[in-house]
This record gives structure tokens, C-alpha cells and sequence, in this order.
């Protein structure tokens, strides 16, 4: 059977533009029935225009609104809306692998509208190897009489005679799901949510190029009337420090039956409000072969009652969560607290370190007394339970007066020495002395125009640096005027590489908690980063010949991305950057060509990740600008 109700996803626009007027009319284009009868409609009254005022007066009005118009097309289609033609070339397509979906639903008092619209997304799916098991909470028969409409026999309903709470109503609709099919994934579909409707052709299209068994979809929240976008959820690849601060995860997700028995394929009571994030954790942790698809794929419906609407209208479920990712670090075998943060859903994990690590800060500098002079200062001031020592590595300071600080340095601290570099400007080969000469069992590279701002900020990146699995830890760093100047790197912003967020506020927690929470990033800034020494050691340090001045610090981290460590970058070390000042920017003709030169190099030495796209950002994302804008 065929859904005759159209299912309708209204949606808005962020451009980069900021001529507001544009913005506010484009917003206002793409919120009504944006199709064929309305530019037909618009040519119409442009005519008339011709007509009454002329031809240049209507040029003037219609040019503009047709260039709205072209852009909103553009807008439309990147939004993963399928066409008619697509969905029915779609229901041609015949797969090697044909998965059996249970879509699962856990249902309670549904507004008729909501779950006629929901009904209405499942059935129809251009992929139709599918059941819909609904597991029925209400109160009275409201649901019971809108699903009876729909003759469908890939309909499973169940009256549930009490409502246990929707982690235990979820369970009943497991319980409902086919049990002897072959290839056969579960899906989590709330209530009042929608399902594109190729979202189950593109999870089919998952599993049997990449053998699959966790996917996961992007998603938008529209209003109640399904009329404004509230926000986007774009989202990057699979990223465990990520998905520790927030269940960024969310929906859409399918998973297999045989990573879902081994995860233990119900959800927990003691979970309520939270459910599926304990669920998606568990998952993870057994999945062979996660996928994030990045599609929209999944409409969350945002009203008073729900979490996407008002994200404190279950308080419970914020401690849920907190319990979840508690009980996550005991299975994976890491020891920390868990506590949550201002923002709703969001949390920090304080991870316990493990013995008395020393680190070693390794500090290039060239004159600039008072920038060293700060930064030091900050190191002792902000640092209490971590052993350290200090390495400045002088390289052709020309000042009297930065020798006769070196002094003082060496002699009020017995944990900080100078050590000399003669040779010209090259930041690789600075630092990899000073790593030479260290002694510590982590490395801090740290540029002498950071001053750090957050207190135990060394040992908030030991935390992470101690882990097994992860190789550089970088900080946030703010510009002097408190705006973000990095919070972890991109590649391919700008052509190369480029900082997340740049230009926010510090107040803000950025898309998605990425600015509030420990992200997996390609890479961070190489003006503060945390890393074990013998890490350094095996992918050889920061590379002295591709990459003398720009870039070392991105591949650097690439390296340790292609042995499979995890590069993280915690808001937790707060620093500010004062960006350059020892060295000033990149400017002049020589300076100019080497940095081109070490962009081509980045480029040609990652090209199948520049053309893969960084798998920590999302291609519905701007590759011109580092604001995290829309593409």
C-alpha cells in the first residue's frame, strides 16, 4: 500500500551571506510549499510589473528574487530530499545483500496527526524489505483506531496493557520483531519522528558496500507543524571522545541483530530518558563496521514534551545519560568520572591518571621576553598535581635581554633549561631537538604566545595523552579578545587545513556541543599539543623537509591517524593564543612561496583524504570558511 498523505519536511537556510534581507527571504521561501505553481506565480507577477512599471523596475526586483530562488533550489536539493525519479530509480535497484529492517516504535497517547505522518514515512521507503513493529502504551484506543486505516501487512501492532516507560515499551516491540530473518537490522523510530524516504535504501546501500553492522544517519528537528527548521545535525564519522561528551549519534541508527545480541539487544529501565544513548554506547562497543551515512535521513519532530523541543522537559534523563557513559568507561576498561555540564545531554569525563607522569614542555623562542616571560608564568601558576620540566629552545635571539631572563629562568626554577638551536628558522627541526633533550614520558609542544588560562590545564591533557588509544591532545585556544582561534583542525578548509569554529564566542558551546566537549578531531594545533613521547618518536617527530614552517603540526597528526590512534582536542585546557608573535605572519614573496610550496606538499601527501573529505567534519559543512557554516 501506498501512503497517500504527503509527509512534508519545511526547512530553512544558514548562508554565509550577511546581507539579512537576502537571508530573511529566502527563510521565507523555503518555509512555504517551495514548487513549480510558486515560481510560476512569481514570472506571473513579474509580467504584470513589466506591464505597470517597466522593464527596468521589474529587472531590478525580479533579478534579485530569481538569484534567491536559484540559490534555494541549490539549498533544496543539498538537503537530501530525493526526487520522485530517484525514489523510483531506487525500487529498481536489486542488491547483492537484502537486510530485513524492524523498525521499532514505542508509542504513547501519538497526536493522530504525528503518527499519521510517521505511518506515512515508513511505507514509503523506496526500499520495502521492512516490518513496522508498534508497541502501544496509550492510555485509550487513539492509536489503535489510526493504525487500522492502514492495510498494510508489514504493520505489527500490540496493545500493551500498561506503560511501563518507553525503555520497557521499546522492549515489547523487540519482542514484536521477526526473529527468523536473515540480515535482519532494528531501527529506532520514535513516536512523532519521520524517516525519509530513502533512508532505508541508503542503510541497504551501506551494508553491502562496507558490510556494515552500526549506521548511523544525519538529521534535522523541525517544528510541531513540520514548517521551521529549529536545527541541523550534521555529523562527523564515528568518534568515541565525541560520543562520550554527547549522544550526537541520535537517530537515524540501524544495527544488526547479531551486534545487538552481543551488546544485549534490550534497553534498561534505569536508562529512562537516555535509553538509547546506553543502547548506542553498547553498540559501538561491539560493532565491527560503523558507518555514518552523511545524509538527512531522519526528521526529529520538536514539541513541548519532547527532547528536541525543550531538552529540559525530562531533567531525569540528563542523569541517565551521566550513568550511562559511567557504565561505558567500566566495560572499555577506563577509569574517570563522569559529571554533566551546563548544557542539556552534554557531559566531561575526568579520567584518572595513572602514576606520576612527567611532561615535558618544549617551548621555541627568538627574543619576546615578556611573551616568554608570560607564558611561563602561566605554566607554574595554572599546574599543581603534574611533574614537568621546561625546555626553551633558543633559536638567534639577538636582544641582551632575553639571555639575561633565560638566567633568571634557570635560576628560579630547577625544572626549567635552555637549550640552543643555531641553525635558520624551522619550527620542526626546533622542536624535535627539544624532544631530544627531554626527559618526560609526554611531550607539550607549546608556542611562547600561548598563555594557559585554566587551572590543572597539564594535567586536563594528560588525561587523554596517557590513554592507549590516543595520540595528540590539543587545547582550546582563544584570540586575546576571547574569540575562538582554534578548537581543533579541519582538513580542506581553505584548501588545506583549517581551525573549528574560528571566530566564535568562547561562551558558545558551538554545533552540537563541539566547542562545550572532548572532540575527535584529524588534528590539532601544533601551538599546544600534548602527545607521548615514544608516539613522537614512532612516527618521527615533526617532519624537518616537507614541512619546515606550515602544516607540520596537521601532519604530524596524520601520521598518527594512519596507525590508528585517536587525536582529541579537550575544552577543558582553555588557553589564549596570541597568534604569531614571535614570528609574524606569512607575508613576503619568500615567505609566501614556502608556505605554497608546504600547502602542495599537505595536499599532495593526503590527496585521497582531501578528496574523501575529513571524516571529523561533514560535507553538508563550508570548505571556504572556518565559522562551522553551511556549505
Amino acid at each position: 500500500m501506498i501512503c497517500n498523505n504527503k509527509c512534508r519536511y519545511w526547512e530553512e537556510i544558514s548562508l554565509q551571506n550577511n546581507d539579512v534581507k537576502e537571508q530573511d527571504t529566502i527563510k521565507k521561501l523555503v518555509q512555504r510549499n517551495f514548487s513549480i505553481s510558486r515560481i510560476i506565480s512569481l514570472v506571473q507577477r513579474g509580467v504584470r510589473s513589466i506591464l505597470t512599471e517597466g522593464f527596468e523596475a521589474t529587472y531590478k526586483k525580479v533579478a534579485f528574487r530569481v538569484a534567491i530562488i536559484r540559490r534555494a533550489e541549490i539549498w533544496m536539493y543539498k538537503s537530501d530530499m530525493p526526487t520522485k525519479k530517484e525514489l523510483r530509480r531506487q525500487q529498481r535497484v536489486i542488491f547483492e545483500t537484502s537486510p530485513f529492517f524492524s523498525i521499532l516504535v514505542p508509542a504513547f497517547n501519538t497526536p493522530g496527526p504525528f503518527l499519521n505522518d510517521m505511518l506515512c514515512s515508513c511505507l514509503n521507503q523506496s526500499y520495502t524489505n521492512f516490518e513496522l513493529c508498534i508497541a502501544d502504551a496509550s492510555d485509550g484506543d487513539s492509536v489503535n483506531n489510526v493504525v487500522d486505516h492502514y492495510k498494510d501487512e508489514r504493520i505489527k501492532y500490540k496493545k500493551l496493557q500498561q506503560n511501563r516507560g518507553i525503555a520497557e515499551n521499546t522492549n515489547e516491540a523487540f519482542k514484536m520483531a521477526s526473529s527468523e530473518k536473515e540480515n535482519q537490522y532494528f531501527i529506532l523510530l520514535d513516536h512523532d519522528d519521520l524517516l525519509r524516504p530513502n533512508a532505508l535504501f541508503e542503510a541497504t546501500v551501506a551494508i553491502n558496500r562496507n558490510s556494515a553492522d552500526f549506521i548511523y544517519s544525519d538529521e534535522i528537528i523541525l517544528s510541531e507543524d513540520l514548517k521551521k527548521l529549529k536545527s541541523f545535525q550534521f555529523k562527523p564519522d564515528y568518534s568515541p571522545d565525541t560520543l562520550r561528551g554527547c549522544n550526537y549519534i541520535t537517530h537515524m541508527v540501524a544495527f544488526s541483530r547479531k551486534i545487538g545480541e552481543k551488546a544485549g539487544l534490550y534497553e534498561k529501565k534505569e536508562y529512562d530518558g537516555a535509553q538509547d544513548y546506553d543502547l548506542v554506547l553498547r553498540l559501538t562497543e561491539q560493532a565491527e563496521k560503523i558507518m555514518h551515512i552523511p545524509k538527512v535521513l531522519y526528521t526529529w519532530r520538536a514539541h513541548g514534551s519532547s527532547i528536541a523541543g525543550n531538552a529540559t522537559s525530562k531533567p531525569y534523563a540528563i542523569e541517565a545519560g551521566r550513568m550511562a557513559i559511567q557504565r561505558h568507561l567500566e566495560r572499555v576498561g577506563l577509569k574517570g568520572e563522569v559529571e554533566s555540564l551546563s548544557g542539556p545531554g552534554s557531559y566531561r569525563v575526568k579520567y584518572d591518571i595513572h602514576g606520576n607522569p612527567k611532561v615535558s614542555i618544549i617551548i621555541p623562542n627568538k627574543d619576546r621576553k615578556e611573551d616568554l616571560k608570560r607564558c611561563v608564568h602561566s605554566i607554574y601558576e595554572k599546574n599543581e598535581n603534574i611533574d614537568f620540566e621546561i625546555i626553551v629552545v633558543e633559536n638567534n635571539s639577538v636582544g641582551k635581554e632575553i639571555f639575561l631572563f633565560y638566567d633568571e629562568l634557570e635560576q628560579k626554577y630547577k625544572n626549567c633549561k635552555v637549550i640552543k638551536y643555531s641553525g635558520s628558522f624551522n619550527f620542526s627541526a626546533i622542536c624535535n631537538v627539544g624532544v631530544k633533550n627531554s626527559t618526560g614520558e609526554h611531550v607539550l609542544l607549546l608556542n611562547n604566545d600561548v598563555e594557559l588560562l585554566s587551572d590543572n590545564f597539564i594535567e586536563e591533557m594528560v588525561m587523554f595523552s596517557q590513554r592507549e588509544d590516543v595520540g595528540a591532545v590539543g587545547a582550546k585556544l582563544y584570540y586575546p579578545d576571547g574569540k575562538i582561534q582554534h578548537a581543533g583542525v579541519f582538513i580542506g578548509l581553505g584548501g588545506s587545513a583549517g581551525h573549528s569554529h574560528k571566530g566564535h564566542l568562547a561562551s558558545s558551546g558551538g554545533d552540537m556541543y563541539r566547542l562545550a566537549t572532548a572532540q575527535n578531531m584529524s588534528a590539532v594545533t601544533g601551538a599546544c599539543l600534548m602527545v607521548k613521547k615514544a608516539l613522537y618518536k614512532k612516527v618521527n617527530g615533526l617532519d624537518e623537509e616537507m614541512f619546515a614552517i606550515a602544516f607540520n603540526d596537521v601532519d604530524f597528526c596524520l601520521k598518527l591517524r594512519e596507525i590508528e590512534y585517536l587525536n582529541v582536542m579537550t575544552p577543558f585546557a582553555e588557553g589564549i593564543h596570541y597568534e604569531s608573535l614571535t614570528r609574524g605572519y606569512e607575508e613576503g614573496s619568500i615567505k609566501e612561496e614556502r608556505f605554497e610550496k608546504e600547502k602542495a606538499n599537505l595536499q599532495n601527501k593526503y590527496g585521497q583524504l582531501f578528496k574523501e573529505g575529513d571524516p571529523y567534519y561533514n560535507p553538508h559543512l563550508t570548505l571556504k570558511f572556518e565559522n562551522y557554516g553551511i556549505e
